[in-house]
């Protein structure tokens, strides 16, 4: 570490500490309720839904907001802007919050929300099996599979009036490594996605919303590797491939909705001027001199690497969308629930 990284890290160590004073201990705080409002004007999708939402960091409200909004950070995007699945929640008059959040303690603590998705989950691997940013946050995120249960165990089911969101897999892909060990690990967590999929749907889920793995090797972080994410491509293709044929032959695939995040991402990297893009998958919006430990999570406005970042980058730091792409990628998923009858 750099002696500038040395005081940066030593300067925001010092701030949380001080803030933890000033409050009073952590916490809980930055969850809240995700509800169906009291109002009865009909939303911009045409359906009033309640939304619950199983991943990883690309669909994550706010885990870890309780720590990262004292730098401006709070979701693994360029902050202050939403993510997908708030934009997508707010589309179908619902606000979605974080099921649960971390403290200053590095212990989850169960709110009202909905948002189950947590930065760093995997399929079902428990979370001391790899190093995610464990000097931010420990090592306490769920995996989906875990999430869902709690969900369950909150919750008791899932009803017609919600519609379920499911986004997850990258963090499988990123961590399995190259073939041929890799393409046993990746097979076995697609293929158990699809499990958890039919449980939420045998537990009385009727409008379920299936995401596949985008194009990881087109990321910065793909882009970055030795092989110019050639391996990464392959890992994400051979996930979508694995996660399709199991679905089908859960007989799920009339059951849910899926969205081909794989496609759609290639192709708006190969169309990103078009697309209100200045700058594509070669830079990050987040400058990785002024971001701490150069994630989105610690992403705001003062680290932009140029003022209006948000909306001209395609990638927020080497992984996780801008704004402007989480908004870009609610809209394609809205499009796809409208086109399976569900609103409009």
């Amino acid at each position: 570490m750099s002696t500038i990284e040395y005081r940066v890290r030593h300067a925001i160590s010092a701030f949380l500490i001080a803030l933890l004073a000033a409050c009073g201990g952590g916490g809980g705080g930055g969850g809240g309720s995700s509800s169906t409002g009291s109002s009865t004007s009909t939303p911009p999708g045409g359906v009033q839904l309640q939304i619950v939402s199983f991943g990883d960091s690309l669909s994550d409200v706010g885990t870890y907001a309780p720590i990262a909004s004292a730098v401006g950070g709070g979701r693994f995007t360029t902050n202050p802007g939403q993510v997908w699945s708030q934009d997508v929640a707010q589309y179908y008059g619902d606000t979605l919050n974080a099921a649960f959040t971390i403290g200053f303690d590095h212990k989850l603590t169960a709110q009202n929300g909905y948002g189950y998705a947590e930065g760093g989950s995997t399929v079902a691997t428990p979370a001391n099996q790899y190093d995610f940013l464990t000097d931010v946050i420990g090592n306490v995120e769920m995996p989906v599979n875990q999430q869902v249960s709690s969900y369950l165990a909150a919750h008791g089911s899932f009803n017609s009036g919600q519609l379920v969101l499911v986004w997850a897999g990258a963090n499988d892909v990123l961590r399995a490594g190259s073939p041929p060990a890799a393409t046993a690990t990746v097979q076995a967590a697609a293929t158990t996605l699809a499990q958890i999929v039919g449980q939420i749907v045998q537990n009385g889920a009727t409008h379920v919303v299936v995401v596949n793995v985008p194009n990881i090797g087109l990321s910065p972080k793909g882009l970055a590797q030795s092989d110019g994410g050639a391996n990464l491509i392959q890992l994400s293709q051979l996930f979508n491939a694995t996660l399709n044929g199991a679905l089908q032959s859960d007989g799920l695939q009339g059951k849910v909705i899926e969205v081909d995040a794989y496609t759609w991402v290639t192709q708006l990297i190969a169309n990103f001027q078009a697309n209100g893009f200045a700058v594509s998958n070669t830079a990050q919006a987040c400058d990785p001199k002024k971001t701490p430990d150069d994630t989105a999570l610690l992403c705001s406005p003062p680290t932009y690497a140029a003022s209006n970042a948000d909306q001209t980058y395609m990638f927020a730091d080497d992984l996780h969308p801008t704004t402007r792409l989480h908004t870009l990628f609610a809209r394609f998923v809205e499009q796809q629930i409208a086109a399976s009858g569900l609103g409009h």
